[in-house]
């Protein structure tokens, strides 16, 4: 590797600049105080940051306390200055009122770290959902180099003799607990054997489906994504994750190089393919906003729809996280791709090869796991956009649409994927647990959930509460699953063939702000429309009289901000203002003395 680098470091400009003797002083001296010395800082060596998102407060990427120590003898064998700093921390099963509030958060965080720090480029560690999302943006931001590592999943979960995986097996388990087949005892021990170790959801929920979008992005190192947490394998990435950025820093390897509008639609294809998550809309299309990439919604349903089910792995299939990684994790997918025609190659990646050439040899021995693409587990088995009186935008994943799901409302003779059925709202998820086993609502096999009030602004932050269950009566006769719409989210390890992500959200006007009980709803999944069966004389009356539906107030700071300043779901729910920013290393910021 050739030791000069394509553009100076920008860490000279602390260290080295040799027109303020009297601040470099000043910037060197605390490093002093932990034994650095100041011939390492002024050495010519790049100071690689890693962005430390594991804490006893984010158990899911908690092993990156451990790994970064192999990050760092990566970073100094290959010949860089390693320097860990904290980020905000993300956990998405703990925390209330929803840990989406947070990926902007911490996006803000890591801007300001590393614009107004020196360091040259970065390792971001992720493993829960929106550290992903979270470290990318604000990767794109700045533009230095950066690299994603993931912390990888759990260990697979096994509850009497069965693969329990996390998450599903709780929406699983909550629909047996409700129809009297287990008690709460048995609930909790599933739960708690779905988390047999290390790492983050072991089924393709949002955290393993973002590090595979990290990986199909080309922002990690061929493989990174499926590895288990425990795993040695997993010891050995982050060693070479740590020496491939110190190479890197000195090709001035940049996500404005790596990402494109090529490179997001690949993701888009590997999120299809693998049954990943519905959430993956939301975060890819900040990324893409943040990277300056123009990606649209109707980008799903053109280029990723149409794409069959490839991955056997929950909530869409079978397995668990350690079969995906034996059967050849993310490259597997991505070799299926390839051969099917359906992958853009020449997209360059942080090995400084083409995806392309990434791939070689990549195909997989495990068929039960990773299916040919010629013949998958399913058929058209990507994200259909929808749109309608009630929203400019919905999405939803069609690779859980059970087999029985699709007989009771998607096959009618004559009129194949088009249902009707009669509304029943819920203002937001407590209103659903109050209200949702009360037999005056008469909910039956003909109705569809609606819950309005989750939103980025109504709940703030966006909750994944649209999974709503039928009432215990309805799955003690067997009906598991109702179709069910929101203008919230769902968990990416759920089964439910949902609309989800609706926009405009009804805390700011969209049309499920008018929505009544008893109304009709109609949905073509062939035309992608969702309507309600109202007059449009009466949607116009209830704007005028009805009271908008209740927002809750905001319970702190960042929340009345978060809610000021953030946009819908479609388009990412990022703070939009952010979006003026790009490149800013570019310019080194004023001293600050």
């Amino acid at each position: 590797m050739d030791k000069t680098p394509r553009r100076p470091f920008r860490s000279r400009e602390w260290f080295a600049a040799p027109e303020r003797s009297d601040m470099t002083a000043l910037y060197l001296e605390r490093f002093m105080n932990y034994g650095l010395t100041p011939e390492e800082l002024r050495s010519g060596r790049p100071i690689i940051g890693i962005a430390q998102s594991g804490s006893d407060l984010s158990p899911c990427n908690r092993i990156h306390v451990d790994l970064a120590r192999r990050v760092r003898d990566g970073i100094r064998d290959a010949g860089g200055i390693p320097m860990e700093f904290p980020v905000h921390p993300i956990f998405e099963n703990c925390r209330r009122p929803t840990a989406a509030l947070d990926r902007n958060l911490a996006y803000l965080g890591l801007v300001e770290i590393l614009y107004g720090y020196p360091i040259d480029a970065v390792v971001l560690t992720t493993g829960c959902d929106k550290t992903t999302p979270a470290g990318v943006m604000a990767a794109s931001t700045v533009d230095i180099p950066a690299i994603v590592l993931s912390g990888g999943p759990m260990l697979d979960g096994w509850h009497d003799g069965e693969l329990v995986g996390s998450g599903t097996v709780i929406w699983r388990s909550r629909r047996q607990l409700a129809a009297g087949e287990i008690g709460e005892e048995e609930f909790l021990q599933r739960a708690c054997s779905s988390a047999p170790s290390a790492g983050h959801c072991n089924t393709m929920g949002t955290a393993s489906t973002m590090n595979a979008v990290a990986e199909a992005l080309g922002l990690s190192l061929p493989g990174c994504a499926a590895i288990p947490a425990p795993y040695r394998e997993r010891g050995q990435m982050a060693y070479e994750t740590g020496r491939r950025i110190v190479e890197m820093a000195f090709e001035d390897l940049r996500p404005s190089r790596i990402l494109s509008r090529d490179s997001f639609l690949n993701a888009l294809s590997v999120v299809s393919v693998a049954g990943g998550s519905s959430n993956a809309q939301v975060h890819i299309m900040a990324m893409a906003r943040h990277a300056g990439v123009d990606l649209r919604a109707e980008d799903w349903t053109e280029h990723a729809y149409d794409l069959p089910l490839l991955l056997n792995m929950q909530p869409a299939g079978k397995y668990l996280g350690e079969r995906f990684f034996r059967a050849g994790g993310v490259p597997a997918l991505m070799w299926e791709l390839q051969q099917a025609g359906r992958l853009r190659g020449g997209c360059l990646s942080v090995t400084g090869k083409s995806v392309a050439e990434n791939l070689q040899g990549r195909e997989t021995s495990d068929r039960e796991v990773i299916f040919p693409f010629e013949a998958p587990l399913m058929h058209q088995a990507g994200f259909l956009v929808l749109r309608g009186n009630l929203f400019d935008f919905g999405i939803m994943k069609t690779s859980v649409i059970s087999e029985a799901f699709r007989q009771r409302y998607l096959s009618r003779p004559g009129a194949e994927g088009i249902f009707e059925a009669r509304a029943v709202v819920f203002e937001g998820a407590d209103d659903y647990h109050a209200r949702i086993n009360d037999p005056a609502l008469g909910i039956d096999e003909g109705c569809i959930l609606v819950m309005r009030g989750a939103g980025p602004i109504g709940w703030p932050g966006s909750a994944e509460v649209v999974n709503m269950q039928p009432p215990d009566a309805l799955i003690r006769r067997g009906i598991t699953t109702l179709p069910t719409l929101g203008d919230g989210r769902q968990s990416g390890t759920a089964d439910s063939p949902s609309i989800l992500n609706a926009s405009p959200e009804s805390a700011v006007g969209g049309g499920l702000c008018w929505l009544q009980s008893g109304d009709t709803l109609r949905i073509d999944l062939a035309a992608g429309r969702c309507d309600a069966l109202v007059a449009p004389e009466e949607i116009a009356r209830r704007r005028r009289e009805l009271p908008p539906p209740p927002v809750p107030r905001s319970q702190s700071p960042w929340e009345a901000l978060y809610r000021e300043k953030t946009g819908q779901l479609v388009d990412g729910a990022t703070l939009d203002f952010a979006l003026d920013y790009r490149r800013i290393a570019e310019n080194t910021p004023r001293h600050n003395h």
